[in-house]
């Protein structure tokens, strides 16, 4: 079911990235720091007033069951206490669909789906609310899949591809053109650093099983192997790639990738950085902070940025850039921050904050990344976990 927001469009009420749920986030956030909770509990009432998704093949970190749970998590207040309950027993049995459905498409050869393992519909989404809340049994289940998806390739139309290779387009859709075999997709949101990212988060916390090493190497391996050169004489991550450019290996980018979050260099980046901080790679750990660097520093690179978003804009950027500085071996990247904050400050004097629904797409994203940044902070409540940022 949808409802109305504030631009006059539709959003869907139990969204995180682009509806309410987000909004929801961001009230609770500020409720906890602030004491006062009429606000959250106004955003609560409008998520639960309707039915939220909780079938498997539907439900995400980003829609429905687990979106919820993971807000009232992160509100920890005692009006949600039980409600709380309710909505992680059933993410925890949403999980456990999906791990099993996973793992049977894994036995069978065939590659998977984007939406089967990405943070915003997939499995790496579901395990990063599990390392932010439950944990136990239901993480260690994802963190195995996990394991598998980086270390156990595939065959597609007669070669072989990392587990993760994505069936389907960008998009997520069947094509009979570019992305006919499907494609390697190396973005944060929906691609191979996500799992990536969270395997290294779970480490950090404590948290392994069989593999987890390996399966480390093994995306330190592919991001380390990709950051291509630009003509700028600065190095990145491609975009989403087709089967036949995949199999012919890197080559110079004449233009870089918008430096986003989601799918840019600065998201990227920070997945690998996570990663070769839990296995101490110092050579792969230099690596993701130059480019972030060279992406915070390159007019080529910032000039193609046009909103504040967290998803593809100024807030993700500085968001994403603030984690990668506050474990950088080197204070190039801290430096930048002033200009980006100042980038983005101007922006919102030009155009204002977006009037969108939700943490993506939306005001409550921006909202959130001025709290974090711009505030004195209370106590690090995590709630970038699901950008996979910490």
């Amino acid at each position: 079911m949808q409802v109305s927001d504030r631009s006059g469009g539709t959003v869907r009420h139990d969204d995180l990235g682009a509806g309410l749920v987000g909004t929801a986030l961001q009230a609770m956030i500020f409720a906890r720091s602030s004491g006062r909770w009429d606000e959250a509990h106004a955003a609560a009432r409008a998520v639960t007033a309707r039915p939220l998704t909780g079938h498997p093949t539907q439900a995400s970190l980003y829609r429905g069951v687990p979106a919820l749970a993971y807000a009232l998590h992160l509100a920890d207040h005692p009006a949600y206490a039980r409600t709380r309950a309710e909505l992680a027993a059933e993410t925890i049995a949403i999980v456990a669909d999906r791990v099993d459905t996973g793992l049977r498409r894994m036995d069978s050869g065939r590659p998977p789906r984007m939406a089967e393992y990405d943070l915003i519909s997939g499995l790496t989404g579901l395990g990063a609310f599990l390392l932010r809340s439950e944990r136990g049994r239901a993480l260690e289940r994802v963190l195995h899949y996990l394991v598998r998806l980086l270390t156990e390739p595939v065959t597609v139309a007669g070669h072989q591809v990392p587990g993760w290779w994505a069936a389907d387009s960008p998009s997520g859709t069947t094509e009979h053109g570019t992305f006919s075999t499907g494609h390697a997709n190396l973005g944060l949101a929906h691609g191979m650093p996500g799992p990536l990212a969270l395997l290294a988060l779970a480490a950090r916390a404590g948290y392994s099983v069989d593999g987890q090493d390996k399966a480390l190497d093994e995306g330190i391996t592919v991001l380390t192997h990709w950051a291509q050169p630009h003509a700028s004489g600065t190095i990145g991550w491609p975009g989403p790639l087709p089967l036949d450019t995949f199999l012919a290996g890197p080559t110079p980018a004449t233009k870089p990738q918008r430096p986003s979050w989601c799918y840019g260099t600065p998201g990227i980046g920070r997945a690998l950085q996570l990663a070769a901080l839990t296995r101490h790679d110092d050579q792969a750990r230099q690596t993701a902070e130059q480019a972030v660097l060279d992406s915070i520093t390159d007019p080529l690179h910032l000039t193609q940025l046009s909103d504040a978003t967290v998803c593809h804009g100024w807030a993700g950027l500085l968001l994403t850039c603030d984690h990668v500085a506050a474990d950088a071996k080197t204070s190039g990247i801290a430096h930048q921050l002033p200009k980006l904050r100042a980038q983005l400050n101007r922006h919102l004097v030009q155009h204002e904050i977006p009037q969108d629904a939700g943490l993506l797409e939306g005001n409550a994203g921006v909202r959130l990344t001025l709290h974090t940044l711009h505030t004195p902070r209370p106590a690090d409540l995590g709630w970038e976990t699901c950008l996979l940022l910490n």
